[in-house]
């Protein structure tokens, strides 16, 4: 069997007035279920910018390939624009990964009312991702993803009618 890692870090000082505050708000705008997928998200967007200042790091000739997959990378995933550099990277914030999620871009098209409606709708088999139900609130939604309701939801046939 395998063992399982997490996948983020916890706060080095737990008890932190600002960084408690902004994370409240956080999971209440983007609808999170809990601390932990504020943290994973966090952690993932550090592990980005990690990858940047090391490639800031080389020398301008053996960064170049690494330095357009990782931009090509984050382009696909709808972060960043297609000409952008090493410093765009370095000035991301954790909401533009929380505005890649499912559950968000659920949110924004429309579908549901409010980020907590957008999770019960993806969580209960009412999404289709590139004709694929996906059940996972926390999918990164790729730039050329398609995400529509299914089509026997009852959503679906609300929003014809409406």
């Amino acid at each position: 069997m395998r063992s399982l890692r997490k996948k983020y870090k916890t706060p080095r000082k737990p008890f932190e007035k600002d960084r408690l505050i902004e994370e409240m708000r956080l999971i209440g705008e983007y609808g999170l279920r809990n601390k932990h997928e504020l943290w994973r998200t966090k952690t993932m967007l550090s592990e980005i910018r990690r990858r940047a200042r090391e490639l800031l790091a080389l020398p301008p000739d053996e960064r170049k390939n690494e330095e357009e997959a990782l931009i090509g990378r984050l382009y696909q995933l709808g972060i960043l624009e297609k000409n952008s550099t090493l410093d765009d990277i370095l000035k991301l914030r954790v909401e533009d990964l929380l505005e890649r999620r499912l559950q968000t871009v659920v949110w924004r098209l429309g579908y549901a009312k409010t980020p907590h409606q957008a999770r019960q709708m993806i969580v209960h088999r009412h999404i289709i991702v590139n004709g694929k139900i996906v059940t996972i609130p926390s999918f990164l939604v790729k730039r050329d993803d398609v995400v529509e309701i299914h089509p026997r939801s009852p959503f679906a046939k609300a929003l014809q009618e409406g």
